[in-house]
């Protein structure tokens, strides 16, 4: 059989491997010519024929080229018209995009069912290309541009990737608990697209505490890199014990000056010394800027006592944590404040949620000792939510939780605990971790102090 085409690629790319695993298990044979990159593809031949200069790009034996991943694996999958026409993204005259990366050449097999065998088993392929890549994959690629230096790093968008991918990781795993597959009974797109992105995955991300919990995600990765046809183009699976962390990148020493000669030095006279002295006090130093929350008038209440109060002393009861703070808060120098996520609807396994409260309370480390925080996930897994207290120094929220990036994840509401006995029941239960609130009891929190 002649070549269908060549592909210019790196092999050992996500991308790259579900293309040549499409035309493994679809019998075709696929061309691919030496490819040195970050060179030949800023070369003037490569650019006429693609442009952008992305990889991988696909060249057909009739001169047709196309990049993006997604449309070569699927190009020309079927040429049952009655397939094509019955699902948009197939059907050359609709407007409907196939956007996942591996699409094109799958086309070119009618018989070898990469794309299943009926318009509705190619939407739940396509929908699961979709969500590896969107929900798995373009995380892992943040985060290791971010551990490579390659993105400038940031610890909070990195803990918040690693929940997202996790969230997807935990919905894969739970629809792989009852099926090998994706769709159907037999390998199709949707495994070798999922399988391509798992396997950087557990090199990076996915460690050994992370996949105790992907009991299935891991077999069925397993079993698809294990397919006769496909072993070879997809390696040996590195799994790392602990994910991958940053490591600042080291700074260059400057090379030291070479010495100055020395000079003789001469005994300066001493109204030459007055005289640099007045020098050298002619430009006062810029006192450095004070926070906001320092300038307030001083307050009768210790916030570092009462968090050892709280530490120390049981939360209710006579001579307890509670007590302690009614006879000692000062109104006007601090205040209290109900804490809500406003994306509750996101949140799905308790421990995430818990992970999700810790990373926003490492990110208020610079407010630390202006805030106290009790914090909970209230509920079960898939329907919970985040609330809890903060007491801070002032009467402004935000001046004491902007310096947290996703302080806006969060709205905020001032409680009267002294006035209030709804306000009151709140605080205390909060403290107390056994806050009820809409039938959702405490399940897990965490404290800042």
């Amino acid at each position: 059989m002649a070549p269908v085409g060549k592909l210019y690629c790196v092999p050992t790319m996500t991308q790259s491997k579900t293309i040549i695993s499409v035309c493994a298990l679809a019998g075709l044979e696929l061309e691919l010519p030496e490819y040195k990159h970050f060179s030949d593809n800023h070369q003037p031949e490569f650019l006429a024929k693609f442009p952008h200069g992305k990889i991988p790009a696909f060249e057909g034996a009739n001169g047709f080229t196309l990049t993006e991943g997604a449309s070569i694996a699927l190009y020309r999958y079927h040429e049952d018209e009655n397939f094509i026409y019955s699902y948009p993204c197939l059907n050359p005259m609709s407007t409907a995009s196939c956007n996942s990366d591996h699409v094109i050449l799958a086309k070119l097999a009618p018989n070898s069912g990469l794309l299943g065998s009926t318009s509705e088993d190619a939407a739940v392929v396509d929908q699961w290309i979709h969500f590896a890549e969107s929900e798995i994959g373009v995380h892992t690629g943040v985060i290791q541009g971010m551990l490579m230096n390659a993105i400038p790093y940031s610890k909070g968008i990195h803990t918040a990737l690693a929940e997202r991918q996790l969230r997807g990781l935990i919905t894969l795993e739970t629809h792989l608990s009852t099926r090998t597959f994706l769709v159907g009974d037999r390998i199709t797109l949707a495994d070798i697209t999922t399988a391509s992105i798992l396997q950087r995955v557990v090199a990076v991300t996915a460690d050994a505490d992370v996949r105790v919990k992907l009991v299935n995600t891991v077999r069925f990765l397993e079993t698809i890199t294990h397919q006769p046809k496909l072993e070879a183009i997809f390696g040996p699976t590195e799994y790392t014990e602990k994910a991958l962390q940053y490591v600042p990148p080291k700074k260059e020493k400057a090379p030291a000056p070479p010495a100055a000669p020395k000079e003789k030095k001469e005994k300066p006279k001493k109204a030459q010394e007055d005289d640099d002295e007045d020098d050298g006090n002619l430009v006062p130093e810029e006192p450095k800027e004070k926070n906001p929350l320092d300038l307030l008038p001083k307050s009768t209440f210790n916030l570092e006592d009462w968090k050892r109060a709280y530490s120390n002393k049981d939360t209710r009861g006579a001579d307890g944590a509670l007590e302690w703070f009614y006879a000692n808060f000062d109104k006007e120098g601090f205040s209290v404040w109900r804490v809500d996520f406003k994306y509750n609807e996101e949140l799905t396994q308790v421990f995430m949620s818990s992970n999700q409260i810790g990373g926003f309370f490492n990110r208020l480390e610079a407010s630390r000792k202006y805030l106290f925080g009790s914090v909970g996930v209230l509920g079960e897994a898939n329907a919970s939510i985040i609330t809890g207290v903060l007491i801070l120094r002032g009467q402004d929220s935000k001046a004491a939780v902007d310096c947290a990036p996703d302080f806006e994840s969060y709205s905020y509401t001032k409680l009267d605990v002294f006035g209030n006995q709804e306000d009151k029941v709140f605080f205390e239960g909060a403290l107390a971790w056994d806050l009820e609130v809409d039938g959702k009891k405490w399940a897990d929190g965490k404290n800042f102090k």
